[in-house]
Order: C-alpha cells, then sequence, then structure tokens
C-alpha cells in the first residue's frame, strides 16, 4: 500500500484511523515558504470533526506537529514531514465489523485485498481521517499559491435536493472564494444555510445520511498548463480529488451538460480583453485539450451519503457465510460534504501546485 499524490512535489500520507497518529510527507517542496499557522489551522478547523451539526461528534483538536522541513517557520526545500496525534479513539465501536462488513464501505473489499491484515477501526486506512494530513499540504500550497497569484476555493452547491447558487464561471474572483471560506457554513448563497442544514437536519432524524456536490474554482492561472491525453489538467485534478473518500464523480465546467447542448451554444467565444485572450463564456471550466486557457478552472464532484448510518443494514457474516443485518454503531457524519470541502481544495492545490513545476510560466 502507497498513498502518495503528485510527482514533483509529492505528498505522501501515513496512519490510521485509530492509530497513534496520522501524517505527511512532502518530498521537494518549494523552499521559501513562510508558513502561516493561523491561516494553516483555520484550514483544519474546516475540516475538523465536531465542530458543527453536520459532523460527527468525535472530536479532536487536529494540531500538527512538524517534524522536519522547517527553520524558523519557512519551508527549508527538504522532506516536509507532520504528524497528528489521535486522542479520541473507540475502537471498541467496531469489533464485529471483521465478520460483519458495513454496505458501501470498503471493509468487504480490503479484507480481501489485504488477506484480512487491514485495520477495521475507524476504517484504518480507508478513513476520512486521512483527509487531514491532506489539509496540511494543501493549506502550505495554498499559501505558495498565493504567492503566484493563484486562489483555490469553493463552496457547498448542493445538498440533498437544495441547491446553492453556483459561482460564476467567467467572473469568480480570488476576494470572492476567501471569503466563503470564513462562513461557518460555506455557500456562496448566505440566506440559504438554513435550508441546506434542514436537508442534514432531516436526514439525521432518521437515523440516515445525505449526500451533496462540492464546486471548485481556481483562479489566477494562466494559459498553458498542462498536457494533451494523459497528461491533462483535467486527469491531473481528477486522480487528487479521487483520493479523498467519498467522492463518486467529477465534471469540469459544463460537464455533463455537454451531452444534451449543441456546438453553436456550448463553444466558449473567445476575445481580447485589455491585451489578455480571454472567453465570454467559460463551458470547458478554464480547460481546453487538457491545458489551462486563462479562464478560471472550474469543476464539481459528487460525495456520497455517509454509508455509516444508525439504521438497520443488510450485509453478511463472513464466517458464516450467511445473510445477516447490522446496526453500526458509533459516532458519524450525517452529512460528509462540509468537512469534504477543504479536503477537495487541499488536493486541488497540490494538483495545481505539480503543475506549477512543469513549466516556467510564472
Amino acid at each position: 500500500m502507497a498513498s502518495f499524490l503528485g510527482d514533483k512535489i509529492k505528498v505522501s500520507v501515513f496512519g490510521e484511523s485509530h492509530g497513534p497518529a496520522i501524517g505527511m510527507v512532502m518530498d521537494s517542496p518549494p523552499a521559501g515558504i513562510k508558513i502561516d499557522f493561523e491561516a494553516l489551522r483555520q484550514e483544519l478547523d474546516r475540516r475538523a470533526p465536531g465542530n458543527d451539526p453536520t459532523a460527527t461528534k468525535r472530536k479532536e483538536a487536529d494540531i500538527p506537529e512538524f517534524l522536519s522541513g522547517l527553520k524558523d517557520g519557512v519551508t527549508t526545500g527538504a522532506p516536509l514531514t507532520a504528524i497528528i496525534k489521535n486522542t479520541s479513539q473507540r475502537s471498541k465501536d467496531y469489533s464485529e465489523l471483521e465478520v460483519k462488513p458495513r454496505p458501501s464501505h470498503a471493509d468487504y473489499a480490503a479484507a480481501v485485498h489485504y488477506g484480512g491484515f487491514n485495520d477495521i477501526s475507524g476504517g484504518g486506512h480507508f478513513s476520512g481521517r486521512l483527509t487531514a494530513p491532506l489539509v496540511i499540504a494543501g493549506a502550505i500550497l495554498k499559501q505558495y499559491l498565493k504567492t503566484k497569484g493563484i486562489t483555490v476555493g469553493g463552496h457547498i452547491f448542493q445538498i440533498g435536493s437544495v441547491e446553492d447558487k453556483p459561482l460564476d464561471p467567467v467572473n469568480v474572483s480570488a476576494e470572492q472564494l476567501d471569503e466563503i471560506k470564513t462562513r461557518s457554513f460555506p455557500l456562496n448563497d448566505a440566506s440559504l444555510e438554513e435550508k441546506l442544514r434542514n436537508e442534514v437536519a432531516l436526514a439525521a432524524k432518521r437515523g440516515d445520511s445525505v449526500g451533496g456536490i462540492i464546486e471548485i474554482a481556481v483562479t489566477g492561472v494562466k494559459a498553458g498548463f498542462g498536457g494533451p491525453m494523459f497528461d491533462g489538467v483535467e486527469n491531473i485534478i481528477s486522480r487528487a480529488v479521487f483520493g479523498i473518500p467519498a467522492v463518486k464523480g467529477i465534471e469540469f465546467g459544463l460537464g455533463f451538460g455537454f451531452g444534451s447542448a449543441v456546438g453553436s451554444e456550448a463553444n466558449d467565444p473567445m476575445t481580447v480583453n485589455n491585451g489578455k485572450v480571454v472567453c465570454k463564456t467559460n463551458n470547458c471550466g478554464g480547460i481546453t485539450g487538457g491545458i489551462t486557457n486563462s479562464m478560471p478552472i472550474i469543476f464539481r464532484c459528487a460525495i456520497k451519503p455517509t454509508p455509516s448510518i444508525s439504521m438497520m443494514q443488510e450485509t453478511v457474516n463472513l464466517e458464516k457465510m450467511a445473510n445477516t443485518t447490522l446496526e453500526i454503531k458509533g459516532r458519524h457524519d450525517p452529512c460528509i460534504v462540509p468537512r469534504a470541502l477543504p479536503a477537495i481544495e487541499a488536493v486541488t492545490a497540490i494538483a495545481v501546485a505539480n503543475l506549477l513545476q512543469e513549466v516556467s510560466l510564472f
């Protein structure tokens, strides 16, 4: 098993949900990044459990401890290592899952793949808890990208059947993305908060969960990054995004809307504005031929409902090879979407930071 992302700036993640600690190693980090630790803490707080009614009640401080790669708070260029100690494990809640795998979790598939030696407690290395080290790496690289005029941000686009106002794919700004990030519930239209929260509350009351959609924008990326075929920006970002548990789909720009469109309305007309080539629309999501075209990168990803629900579910008993039922115990998110947002932003930042190492356009 190897969990790493990136080819120039390589981020590897280690640990288990209920182990002593989780962490990350960033190989070849840009040297000279003066880390804003308060901004880093805020990013981790956005992802941390126990901070919002939509999240699990498991409470973790998520305080990173840096072991290497920093001198006086500045990256040295050496491998950057950070850990977060786990402090709120309740492994007994998972005792029967080696025999009764949870539906739509990795329990059964992982047991087959690793011969039953995988750690089942809290999902082990398959847990969303492993997104915390990714947020550390992403938060640091967001700060690096800011020095290049690039901002990564997003919002909750949908929870259940309720949608937020979409970002303007042509005119979304860094200031708008930074402002959304400060909100306790990250919506583009803050007046819709109660409606989206009610979707979560209704599902939780039933002992159920609810999924949603996250929309991400990257502003300030110049034209020319990426490549055709398998080196496309969509490829690189998609690989990163699918590393986040619960992501089950992704679309760039108009996405699946292209399937019902005609060329005359789907194409992005080009024009010159203040000496710069831009598009009047952004149906392609800032990427054409796998290469950035100077427009904001826009994509949406689907987050499945948390499979850990308190309702009785059908499963199997692996010892008896018989059908049975399972009532999952423990502390779980009725909706993972708000906590997934900073993790999606983080891996996007890692992907974009790697793109910048390919060519010297900045």
